[in-house]
C-alpha cells in the first residue's frame, strides 16, 4: 500500500492542492493559475495530474490551446470554494472559541430565578455574546447535582441556605433573600401585613422535600425545633408554583423565597413573620436563602472559555 497521502488508498488531499485546483478552474489557464499562485507552471500541472489520479476522475479537458472543466470538475468547484473558505475561517473561529465568543453553555436553574432575573440575563447575554448559545433546563438542586455528575450541564443556578453552597463545586453568590409566608387570602393571618411567629408555628405547612433543598429544609426545621415544636407538614411538593397552588387549596401555609412573590396566584397573599419568640421579645433569626451560580472547574482549574464568559457576565450583573 502506498504511503503517499494523496494516493487513492487514503483519498486525502492537501489544501494547497485544492488551492491549485481552484486557481486553474477559475483561470482556465495553467500559466495564469501558476502566476496567481506565485509558482512556476510545472508544479501546478503535476499537482492537478496527481489530484485526478487520487480522485480517479478527470477534472479538466485540456489541449495546447484550451482548458475546460469536465462535469466532475464543475460539480467539485463550489465545494472546493466552500472548503477553502471554511479553512481560511478556522483560525478566526479558533481564536473566538478560545476567547469564549462562540460555544455552548448548558444552564440549569431553579424556578425562583425564572420569575425575574433569568429572562433579563438571557436577553442581555445573547445581546452581548450572540455566538454563545444558552441551553436552559429547569431543575431542582438534587437533579442539578446528578446532572453535573453525568456531565449533562455546565452550570446551574441553585438555592441553598446562606453560605451552604454545594460542596465540590465552584460558586458565585447571586442573591440573598428572606423566606416569606404564602398564605391563603381567606385565612385570618392574611389580614395583616405581618404575622406573629406564634400563630405561624401552629399552622400546617406545605413544604419542599429535604432531598431537593437540604440546607434550607434544615433551616426551617431548626426554626420550629428552636421553639420546642415539630412542624406539621400537611403536604410536600417540589416546584414552588405547585407549593403556592397547594396553599391556595387550603392545605397549609408555606415558607417560600421572597422572589416567589413575583408569582401572582389569585387567592394567595405573601406575608412576613415577626422575628420574635412566641413567649417574650427575644429576636429569632428567620430562615433566609441564597441563590448561587455553581459550576465544575475544568481539568486546568478553569472552566471552558464560553462558560467563563457567562460566569463573568453574571458576576458583572451581581456587582453592578
Amino acid at each position: 500500500m502506498s504511503d503517499d497521502p494523496r494516493s487513492p488508498a487514503t483519498g486525502w488531499v492537501e489544501l494547497r492542492v485544492w488551492r491549485q485546483f481552484l486557481a486553474v478552474a477559475e483561470e482556465l489557464h495553467f500559466g495564469r493559475a501558476a502566476q496567481r499562485l506565485h509558482l512556476t507552471q510545472p508544479p501546478v500541472t503535476q499537482a492537478i495530474a496527481q489530484l485526478e489520479q487520487t480522485l480517479g476522475v478527470r477534472l479538466f479537458d485540456r489541449t495546447r490551446r484550451h482548458v475546460a472543466l469536465t462535469p466532475a470538475g464543475e460539480a467539485l468547484l463550489p465545494e472546493v470554494r466552500e472548503l477553502l473558505a471554511r479553512a481560511q475561517a478556522l483560525p478566526v473561529s479558533a481564536r473566538a472559541a478560545a476567547a469564549g465568543e462562540v460555544g455552548r453553555v448548558r444552564l440549569a436553574f431553579v424556578s425562583t430565578v425564572g420569575f425575574e432575573r433569568l429572562p433579563t440575563w438571557v436577553r442581555d447575554f445573547h445581546a452581548q455574546s450572540p455566538g454563545v448559545s444558552l441551553e436552559l433546563v429547569e431543575a431542582t438542586g438534587d437533579v442539578q447535582l446528578e446532572a453535573f455528575a453525568r456531565g449533562e450541564i455546565d452550570t446551574g443556578l441553585m438555592l441553598h441556605s446562606p453560605g451552604q453552597a454545594p460542596l465540590g463545586l465552584s460558586h458565585l453568590a447571586v442573591s440573598q433573600e428572606p423566606l416569606v409566608l404564602a398564605v391563603p387570602a381567606r385565612h385570618p393571618l392574611a389580614r395583616a401585613p405581618r404575622v406573629a411567629l406564634a400563630q405561624v408555628l401552629a399552622e400546617p405547612l406545605v413544604m419542599f422535600p429535604r432531598r431537593i433543598l437540604p440546607s434550607l429544609h434544615d433551616a426551617v426545621m431548626a426554626l420550629y425545633r428552636g421553639q420546642g415544636l415539630a412542624p406539621h407538614i400537611a403536604q410536600e411538593a417540589i416546584q414552588m408554583q405547585t407549593i403556592v397552588n397547594l396553599v391556595w387549596g387550603g392545605l397549609g401555609l408555606a415558607w417560600v423565597p421572597a422572589s416567589v412573590m413575583q408569582f401572582r396566584r389569585q387567592g394567595v397573599v405573601y406575608r412576613q413573620a415577626e422575628e420574635f419568640e412566641p413567649q417574650g421579645r427575644r429576636r429569632v433569626v428567620l430562615p433566609a436563602c441564597e441563590t448561587s451560580l455553581v459550576w465544575r472547574a475544568g481539568e486546568a482549574g478553569e472552566p471552558p472559555p464560553a462558560l467563563r464568559r457567562f460566569i463573568d457576565f453574571v458576576r458583572a450583573q451581581v456587582q453592578g
